[in-house]
């Protein structure tokens, strides 16, 4: 009988300690590396970037070759939202990156080979990313610095088993239409492990998802795409926790795309309204929200080795939040069809609350978000999972969500604030984020949590 992809991540899952990875040796081998790791990142004023400068007539602030990204203006509209109108500093980043990990089976378990790698905004230094995390001017270097390590294994077709690949969207509130290849492969040779990387087990990647500003946000996005079996799912060899995705799910979503017309224009930095520019940072005039900010990177185990570049600084810890219940056995959580000026394509299904709680204080009442103070009220018997993870840390300087999942219990597992909320069977979610544009990074990032508390069952 073929043993299904399914079935082997469930076991992956399952697998505490093995012969090539334990849970103990990373951990030692996580702190060498940081007492090792002699980066610095500094804050610095704008005039004392290097490669990087306003430009005179928009005011954008753009990379002297023309690539990595720019920040410029948003003009954004949004008729029928609690605030209808505004102008906003935004990432813009065409390029599509590539975030990739590298799965092998050794004694019968899948392991992925994951690295513990230094971003400029993480607040804790190194953090666990994928084996290869890295936007195109990157690995194409236009940087002048050294090649990305094991690149080469996602730039050729066909040659190894692929167990993921899609198209996903990052932050649409900070990036415009910003995209990354979320891709996992496996492969049956022997390849050299260099120093900063280090071969998981699913089941030692979900404890460390626990672990506050680990596990970083292209990994949680990545392991997001496997397939995997909860619990109550009809499993076993040929089983699969996938289903198929309901026509009337796709004409819900179909349907909140034509029912609101965002308009959102990049627009030159300059003419934004209601931000400050000064020496170090650009922000809003209330000082909520967030500011763009620039750093002096002195980097170790890096590509390059020292570079200065912008960042956006997010006031406050965000929260995101999945409600969750069971219904015939079978998981599911309460998304919220999210509209942000930075998507491809309208909106995208969203936690059932996605805010930073401290932006609210001067928005109106009626733009606070549906099931907040349930959220923050929620009992601690019904807290699934409470971490606080960072967000990308090559964009984004000390950016960080508290990631919650909810028992709804009787109180809330009827709930539906409105029409742009739905219960969603989890299989059918695992459907939704094989394709592009459905998932919001913080949605796919508790589906990684999800997985880290709902335990698989293992085919025998």
């Amino acid at each position: 009988m073929v043993t299904t992809l399914t079935t082997r991540v469930a076991r992956s899952a399952h697998a505490l300690d093995t012969p090539t990875a334990t849970l103990a040796g990373f951990h030692e081998w996580l702190d060498a590396r940081s007492r090792a790791d002699e980066s610095r990142i500094e804050r610095i004023a704008f005039a004392d970037m290097r490669g990087w400068g306003f430009d005179p007539e928009t005011g954008n602030l753009v990379h002297d070759s023309g690539r990595f990204f720019s920040v410029e203006g948003l003009d954004v509209t949004m008729p029928g939202l609690p605030v209808e109108r505004w102008t906003q500093p935004i990432l813009n980043q065409p390029e599509i990156g590539i975030l990739g990990i590298i799965a092998k089976e050794f004694d019968g378990v899948l392991h992925f080979l994951m690295q513990a790698k230094m971003e400029p905004g993480n607040c804790n230094g190194l953090q666990l990313s994928p084996t290869v995390q890295a936007t195109r001017s990157n690995y194409t270097r236009v940087h002048k610095g050294a090649a990305v390590a094991y690149v080469e294994y996602f730039q050729q077709p066909g040659r190894y088993r692929t167990l993921a690949d899609v198209r996903q969207s990052e932050q649409g509130c900070w990036f415009y239409r910003k995209r990354n290849r979320n891709i996992i492969i496996e492969v049956d040779e022997d390849i050299e492990v260099l120093d900063g990387f280090h071969w998981l087990t699913l089941r030692q990647l979900h404890e460390l998802l626990v672990v506050d500003d680990l596990v970083n946000m292209d990994s949680r996005s990545v392991l997001a795409c496997l397939p995997f079996p909860f619990q109550g799912s009809e499993l076993g060899d040929g089983g699969s926790d996938v289903a198929p995705v309901r026509t009337d799910l796709l004409s819900w979503i179909t349907e909140a795309r034509t029912r609101y017309e965002p308009r959102a224009e990049l627009v030159p930095l300059n003419k934004v309204q209601n931000w400050n520019r000064s020496a170090d940072r650009i922000s809003h005039e209330n000082g909520t929200f967030f500011s763009v900010i620039a750093v002096d990177v002195q980097a170790g185990g890096r590509e390059v080795r020292s570079w200065t570049q912008p960042m956006i600084e997010p006031h406050g810890i965000g929260l995101s939040a999945f409600l969750t219940r069971r219904v015939d056995g079978v998981l599911q959580a309460l998304v919220h069809a999210r509209v942000e000026p930075g998507y491809t394509d309208v909106l995208e299904l969203a936690p059932t609350v996605q805010c930073t709680p401290e932006n609210y204080a001067l928005l109106p009442a009626a733009a606070r978000p549906a099931l907040l103070d349930d959220v923050l009220g929620a009992p601690s018997e019904r807290v699934l999972f409470d971490s606080v993870l960072s967000e990308e840390g090559g964009r984004f300087y000390h950016a960080r969500n508290r990631y919650v999942v909810i028992d709804a219990g009787p109180a809330l597992r009827d709930v539906v604030p409105g029409p742009d909320y739905r219960w969603i069977p989890v299989p059918e979610l695992l459907g939704l984020i094989r394709h592009s544009h459905y998932l919001n990074i913080e949605a796919r990032t508790l589906l990684a949590c999800l997985q880290s508390v709902d335990a698989p069952i293992v085919a025998k």
